[in-house]
């Protein structure tokens, strides 16, 4: 069950306990410069969680409901006064852009659990990846660090960053995450996501994150694939399997000789093991789907896996796991539109306070999935179930006033 010291700003608490905060504040170096300061690093780590729980509130008004009770533990002296804007913006600048990603990679584990329903493929756990873009205020600070998407009129109105994320399947869950500006691609933030992979995992990507060198960075992890094949990609047949599937070869696009490619096929026909740095043998499996646009056509979607015999996933295990990429755009919109809200843009007027704000509302979706993963399995019902514009709800509704925050 969950209880109700959970239901809370204590939510935060919960799945960022304080030692984990006083970790990433020693690895970044950013420790209080005196002692008996009312913003401590913990405090304005605590204080940036709360900006993102609620964001309609300005910083004193955050400040009010998040040190509510922290006299109880120490941490608070009821003599102070809370403190004000510009004290909470400088406390921020001390704590440094790095230190909240710090926390979210000491708080952000796995979620589901073997009785999660919808997060498992054959007893690996499924993930996916994907990104999405974030207004920052129009700063010229900003705009340098990050920059605009489009050019002249049609350059878009703030400038923005970019987030590329994975998240579980079943829980929505963010897992890892990779922040940088608009310049840089999903492909390139994609590849620090690639290599943290596990054995045990099965991630899920859509046709924009392929690449030869992606793919192989990825497989390499020993984690299994189930992507999307972009339009256009030559996938020669190498074996047609029982269940109507076939084996094919992916070749790196840097070998262009026909020679060398027909007898890399020859090679692959003939089972023996090829180069990764030449080629990789992946099965494909194809589905229509009917009438997704509306218009009375269908669509094919070519699904590449490194799950190449059909007794460890049957083609329609494939194409289902596929569609739990879908998934992670409800994390996205958790985040975005309830959590964040529609057409909001960050608070953070420089570069170091965005990308530190950033890794807050990513800590923030976690813990609130955590929650509803939790409610979920004590229910014993789908996490899809419990919904989080609703639970994100109860939270801000007992959150005020009742912040504890350990000492």
């Amino acid at each position: 069950m969950v209880s109700p010291d959970q239901v809370s700003v204590g939510v935060l608490v919960t799945a960022v306990p304080r030692d984990a905060v006083d970790e990433a504040v020693a690895v970044c170096g950013v420790g209080a410069r005196r002692a008996g300061g009312k913003l401590p690093p913990h405090v304005t780590a605590y204080l940036t969680l709360g900006m993102c729980l609620f964001p309609d509130d300005d910083y004193a008004e955050v400040a009010q409901k998040v040190t509510g009770s922290l006299d109880r533990f120490g941490c608070w002296d009821a003599v102070w006064s809370p403190p004000t804007a510009g004290g909470i913006t400088q406390a921020r600048k001390r704590l440094g852009p790095q230190t909240m990603a710090e926390v979210f990679e000491r708080v952000a584990g796995q979620v589901a659990t073997l009785s999660t329903r919808g997060a498992w493929l054959r007893g690996r756990l499924l993930l996916a990846i994907d990104g999405f873009e974030v207004d920052v205020p129009d700063t010229e600070p900003n705009a340098a660090a990050f920059g605009y998407a489009g050019s002249g009129e049609k350059r878009s109105a703030f400038p923005k960053l970019r987030v590329v994320a994975l998240a579980e399947c079943g829980t929505h869950a963010f897992r890892a995450a990779e922040v940088g500006g608009w310049t840089t691609s999903e492909k390139a933030l994609a590849r620090g996501l690639l290599m943290r992979l596990r054995r045990d995992e099965v991630l899920t990507a859509d046709r924009g994150f392929y690449s030869f060198d992606n793919w192989g960075l990825a497989a390499g992890t020993g984690a299994d694939l189930i992507w999307r094949a972009p339009t256009g990609l030559n996938l020669p047949v190498v074996k047609v399997l029982a269940d109507g599937t076939f084996l094919t070869m992916l070749i790196n696009p840097k070998i262009t000789g026909v020679r060398r490619r027909r007898a890399l096929l020859d090679t692959a026909k003939a089972g023996t093991d090829l180069d990764p740095d030449e080629a990789h043998l992946a099965r494909v499996v194809e589905y229509d789907i009917p009438d997704r646009a509306g218009s009375g056509a269908g669509e094919l979607v070519v699904a590449l896996t490194t799950i190449l015999d059909p007794r460890e996933a049957r083609a329609d295990e494939i194409a289902a796991g596929y569609n739990e990429r879908w998934e992670e755009e409800t994390s996205n919109d958790q985040l975005k539109t309830h959590l964040r809200g529609p057409g909001r843009i960050l608070r953070s007027r420089l570069p170091d306070l965005a990308i530190q704000e950033m890794w807050a509302w990513l800590i923030v979706q976690h813990a609130l999935t955590a929650l509803i993963a939790g409610a979920a399995e004590a229910a014993d019902i789908d996490p899809d179930r419990v919904g989080f514009a609703r639970t994100l709800r109860l939270v801000r509704r007992s959150a005020t006033g009742t912040a504890d925050i350990p000492p």
